[in-house]
């Protein structure tokens, strides 16, 4: 059964979300993160997906404190991303709460820390972040592309020990159009042991259906939440 992994986006502490991830297509809304958080837990939400905005923009964390809000306040495990390219920061993220981190740049830039930090702390908690567009690998906040092909990607890094991918589809993020459905059931069946979360375009419950029809693991919903297109009252049979 498919895990719902709701997302909160930051900038300047407040909730956002971006289209495309374009910075300069910020819609803001007038909720306070911890609010957001409460919610998603009375649903019967589990698990949230943090990322700080300002942090990816800055390449570093940001956002600290709304996580640590967060963690404090609620039983969320909460994977943190946004900015963490160093020790520093990742230890931030730790320390504020956060049960795992999630990494994509310096997978790419720092391979050798990326997979130390992957020894040290283990599969279970460091997430890889395959970002992709068009099939190639993008970083530094999606604005830096690369020629890394996602399949590559996720092929050495399955190679390095990771278990835990988050692969969102950059040209759908924030669309409201539906997932990149044929690229998540070629992942899941390249690489059936990893636990795949697909992110960017769901917009509807039948989205998350064949998602969870695919066996692909966890779904991440932001936008559809907050524009209304998914009541997470609907999504029970999935938060059980």
């Amino acid at each position: 059964m498919i895990t719902i992994v709701p997302a909160i986006d930051l900038i300047g502490s407040r909730c956002v979300r971006l289209r495309q991830g374009r910075f300069d297509a910020v819609k803001q809304y007038d909720v306070d993160p911890l609010d957001v958080a409460r919610e998603f837990e009375q649903y019967g939400c589990k698990r949230l997906h943090l990322v700080d905005l300002d942090g990816a923009r800055r390449g570093k964390v940001v956002n600290h404190q709304v996580l640590e809000k967060i963690a404090a306040h609620t039983k969320l495990l909460i994977d943190f991303s946004g900015g963490i390219r160093s020790q520093a920061d990742l230890d931030l993220a730790f320390r504020c709460g956060a049960a795992q981190a999630t990494v994509g740049s310096i997978a790419v830039t720092n391979k050798t820390l990326f997979c130390e930090w992957l020894e040290k702390y283990g599969s279970a908690k460091i997430i890889l972040a395959a970002d992709f567009y068009k099939s190639s690998v993008k970083i530094g906040a999606w604005s830096e592309n690369t020629r890394v092909e996602l399949l590559d990607f996720l092929t050495e890094f399955r190679q390095a020990g990771i278990k835990n991918v988050i692969c969102t589809d950059i040209e759908k993020d924030g669309l409201l159009q539906g997932p990149a459905v044929d690229m998540y059931r070629l992942v899941k069946g390249t690489f059936p042991d990893l636990f795949l979360i697909a992110s960017g375009g769901v917009t509807t419950i039948k989205d998350v259906q064949t998602l969870n029809s695919l066996g692909v693991d966890g779904v991440i919903i932001g936008k559809a939440f907050y524009e209304g297109y998914i009541d997470f009252r609907e999504l029970q049979e999935f938060l059980c």
